[in-house]
């Protein structure tokens, strides 16, 4: 017989790492799990292990509203290494191709005007979008090209930071969905000299505060700390979560009178004065506004449950 599993902490919150060079974000997901004795987490979009900067990572109750990280704009920070591309679009692939650097401030210029605003991008083969429930990379590896469809993504800010040598520095501001390394090689091919990633750092997802990133070695630090003395780490990790709710402060509060809420606890629509009358919306009970999930506005206004956290759903039984 195997060993049985262990069971972690039923620990609720999202966590802002700053995810270092060189680790998958499946890495640093299970090194997070494990240093917070978590039963569950989940990540919010992968980072390339090239990539370093904002990854929320969502523990216990939280996963359930992780797509709505998924679902947001992202800021990043980005450095091309113009006259020369890539198989990957990035400093981790295999040369292509090199050619001179001919282009004018005045070309650059207008080049990076056209990425602004809407426009249809067609994924990376390189990327982990997945065709026939396998990712596109390992078709890639394989030397095999897979027909993408282009899809729909908005830049709704891109900034010129410096231009030293080859090296091109930008902070771009976009969708989801949105690949750097695409456009960073859609870029070199349409100044005629191609280019791929040397730098990226992924600078907020949504509207988290970059300050309350910590990094895997402060995480480290605290639980040996507390190893040393004897005493659980447990405490001081928890208060660098963010509320799970955090996911979705953008959707409209409805907040519930205890009574009501047990209702929406139970999986029942509920009328509620004064609710949005079309969208998502964000559940809170009582006067602490305690957060109990999230719903939606059905067809005759009622406000219907759609994700429940767990603690909520135990409470109205």
């Amino acid at each position: 017989m195997g060993r049985p599993r262990r069971r972690g902490r039923d620990i609720n919150g999202v966590l802002l790492l700053d995810k270092p060079l060189g680790l998958s974000s499946n890495d640093v997901l299970q090194k997070v799990k494990r240093l917070f004795s978590a039963n569950r987490a989940g990540h919010t979009g992968a980072l390339d292990p090239l990539a370093t900067g904002m990854l929320p990572i969502c523990l216990g109750e939280a996963t359930k509203f992780s797509q709505f990280l998924l679902d947001s704009d992202k800021r990043y920070r980005v450095v091309a290494r113009l006259g020369q591309r890539t198989d990957t679009s990035d400093a981790e692939g295999a040369l292509i191709s090199e050619r001179e650097v001919n282009v004018t401030q005045a070309q650059m210029d207008a080049a990076l005007d056209r990425f602004r605003g809407d426009s249809q991008q067609i994924p990376s083969m390189y990327s982990a979008l997945k065709h026939q429930g396998k990712p596109l990379y390992e078709y890639a590896r394989q030397g095999i090209e897979v027909e993408r469809e282009a899809r729909s993504i908005t830049v709704y800010e891109l900034l010129f930071i410096r231009w030293e040598g080859n090296d091109l520095e930008l902070e771009i501001h976009c969708s989801k969905g949105t690949y750097i390394r695409t456009i960073i090689d859609d870029l070199g091919e349409l100044l005629g000299c191609g280019a791929h990633v040397s730098y990226l750092r992924r600078l907020q997802v949504a509207t988290y505060p970059s300050d309350r990133m910590v990094t895997l070695e402060q995480l480290t630090a605290m639980v040996e700390a507390a190893q040393a003395e004897e005493r659980s780490p447990n405490p001081e990790l928890d208060l660098l979560l963010l509320p799970m709710d955090s996911a979705v402060l953008n959707f409209p509060e409805v907040n519930l009178l205890p009574a009501v809420a047990a209702y929406v606890k139970q999986g029942q629509p509920v009328h509620v004065a004064g609710a949005p009358s079309e969208g998502m919306v964000r559940i809170t009970e009582g006067e602490e506004h305690n957060f109990i999930g999230i719903g939606t506005i059905a067809e005759d206004g009622r406000v219907a449950p759609k994700r429940l956290v767990v603690e909520a759903q135990e409470n109205a039984l």
